[in-house]
């Protein structure tokens, strides 16, 4: 599956106007946030807790209008607690996303 991020571009870019370092935090953010959905799915032991995480990654991936990572989701969302390709999917979507941001260069 090729990484289309562009609705999500044109969504944060909406929020964010001519402000290119906004921009960047806005696409930070947004990453740091599905992270930490992956991480509480990949920690999740039962199916309370991962359907949680799922809907939370759903719902993130929905509010920003990143289709793939919302595929991912709604696989992960009907995948068993601890799937692991449920979980590479969603890991692989987020290391396109991860990968598509510019650099830094004031940042270590």
């Amino acid at each position: 599956m090729a990484f289309n991020h562009g609705a999500l571009d044109a969504t944060l870019a909406a929020a964010a106007g001519d402000d290119a370092a906004l921009l960047r935090d806005l696409r930070v953010a947004f990453l740091e946030s599905a992270m930490r959905q992956l991480d509480l799915l990949k920690r999740a032991r039962c199916d309370g807790n991962w359907h949680v995480a799922a809907m939370r990654l759903k719902g993130l991936a929905a509010s920003f209008h990143a289709e793939d990572l919302l595929q991912a989701a709604e696989i992960a969302l009907h995948a068993a607690p601890g799937e692991p390709m449920a979980i590479r999917e969603v890991e692989a979507v987020l290391g396109r996303f991860s990968r598509s941001l510019p650099r830094d260069p004031n940042r270590i």
